[in-house]
């Protein structure tokens, strides 16, 4: 590895060098709020890093790049771990976290989830995804002495280590009938005049089932309530939004420069499309427990992403790239909304637990309601312009029939979003008076809904952003 490289890989360089400095300093200064707004900072600069200094060269070793598709993601998972970091100030001291260990794996697991999204080769796209992941059985099991947060944590643990299995097997199969990890030169030698290659063709069936895993596409999903109950909150958040977008934004390359061949494998896209939409939509609805509700949400939501993955194209990324930023907002805000309801006795998990806590707690219960109507695609909000863009671009593609099911989805889940918004605006009495959040989680809260409500009146610096970073 020469200079070049190194310079090209400076965030991600930045992101390792700042998580084994901030462990490492966690063994002797135990001050927990320290570590997370250190690790919030080390973040920040190496997203400005990704975002306004050019690297070096594009190509780096033949396993990542430096293109302005992979910074913008850089970018937005670097963003969104340092948010992270801030919501949990006040948590990790309730829950007596080890705040240099806490900051440093999610500095690790931004790490992983930067190189994903820059692989262009399949060993680059494996090594992202486990870096990524380790750091996440640790922390989805992180609050110790709780027996619900060891079963998620065991839980993703198998799952994930299946996943693993069918992604490395997928890996092979490809390499076999290709002879190259390279993404390009491998997407290239899979096309033959009939279409994909039959040992291809299988690889490609291993690896969409390691994807249905990990971003929890029906049927793989099982996993997905469980655990993100019983993660800690800002975990969960994470899990839901830039864990899920890192997978899904390494996927799109893969797709696009398959090309044609990807006709063979789009039925089954198609199939787990709608499955997903339908199944995580009405799994939804009876839910009581919010994090759970919002587990399925996300399971909805990556079915509608699934349908810009589906139609490609320049027109299918940018309403994948646009939607993946508003959902990020909502979803993350939602679950910070949760985090900073965390008091002594644990997290608010019931829709009872929310009763009334709109005359305490007013402007929290203002913004939750803006993330979970944004999720539901109400206007003004950005959600309804991302969907639109996103069934929008569907129709354009001649997948109409994707786009009819996404709205039928969008409009059930109405009863399942606005159950916890009637639960907080309850004239029933509050049972549990919550504490007043710290002002690091009110900033990046009333940031998300800010720039949500901006979106959905003028979402042109985005779309004109995501226009020129498409791969």
């Amino acid at each position: 590895m020469n200079l070049e490289s190194l310079h090209s890989l400076l965030p991600q360089i930045l992101l390792a060098l700042g998580s084994t400095a901030i462990l490492l300093g966690g063994a002797w200064v135990r001050n927990r709020r320290l570590w997370l707004i250190v690790g919030a900072l080390v973040a920040v600069v190496a997203a400005l890093v990704a975002a306004f200094v050019d690297p070096a060269r594009i190509d780096i070793l033949g396993m990542y790049s430096a293109t302005a598709y992979a910074r913008f993601c850089t970018v937005l998972w670097c963003l969104t771990v340092a948010a992270t970091l801030l919501i949990s100030c006040r948590y990790v001291d309730l829950f007596r976290f080890g705040g240099g260990e806490y900051a440093s794996l999610m500095l690790f697991a931004a790490a992983g989830m930067s190189l994903l999204s820059s692989a262009t080769s399949f060993v680059g796209l494996f090594l992202g995804l486990e870096v990524l992941t380790l750091a996440l059985y640790v922390l989805i099991a992180f609050r110790q002495g709780d027996s619900r947060g060891a079963e998620a944590g065991m839980k993703y643990l198998v799952f994930g280590a299946v996943a693993t299995a069918f992604l490395a097997f997928g890996i092979a199969l490809i390499y076999a009938a290709t002879g190259t990890f390279n993404l390009e030169a491998a997407a290239a030698g899979l096309q033959t005049e009939e279409g994909l290659r039959p040992l291809g063709l299988a690889g490609w069936a291993l690896l969409l089932v390691a994807i249905g895993f990990k971003i929890s596409l029906v049927p793989f999903h099982l996993w997905t309530p469980d655990v993100y109950q019983g993660a800690p909150a800002p975990v969960s958040g994470l899990l839901a939004t830039a864990a899920k977008g890192a997978v899904l934004a390494a996927f799109l390359p893969l797709l696009v420069m398959t090309g044609e061949g990807v006709a063979d494998i789009r039925n089954v896209l198609w199939l787990l499309a709608i499955a997903t939409m339908l199944v995580g939509t009405f799994a939804a609805l009876p839910q009581t427990n919010i994090k759970r509700m919002l587990a399925y949400s996300s399971v909805v939501h990556m079915g509608y992403l699934l349908i810009a993955l589906i139609v490609a194209g320049d027109e299918g990324s940018r309403a994948l790239l646009f939607y993946m930023v508003v959902y990020t907002l909502a979803t993350f805000g939602a679950f910070g909304i949760v985090t900073t309801f965390a008091d002594e006795n644990g997290e608010i998990q019931e829709y009872d637990d929310l009763r009334g806590l709109a005359t305490l707690h007013p402007r929290r219960s203002a913004m939750l309601s803006v993330f979970l109507l944004s999720l539901t695609g109400i206007p003004p909000l950005a959600g309804f312009f991302a969907k639109f863009g996103l069934f929008q671009a569907a129709f354009r593609g001649g997948y109409a029939e994707l786009a009819v099911v996404g709205v039928i989805a969008s409009i059930i889940s109405v009863y399942y979003y606005l159950r916890p918004i009637i639960a907080l605006y309850s004239p029933e009495p509050a049972v549990v008076c919550r504490e007043v959040a710290a002002q690091s989680e009110t900033l990046v809260l009333v940031g998300c809904a800010a720039i949500i409500l901006f979106l959905g009146v003028y979402p042109a610096p985005l779309l004109t952003l995501v226009g020129l970073v498409i791969p």
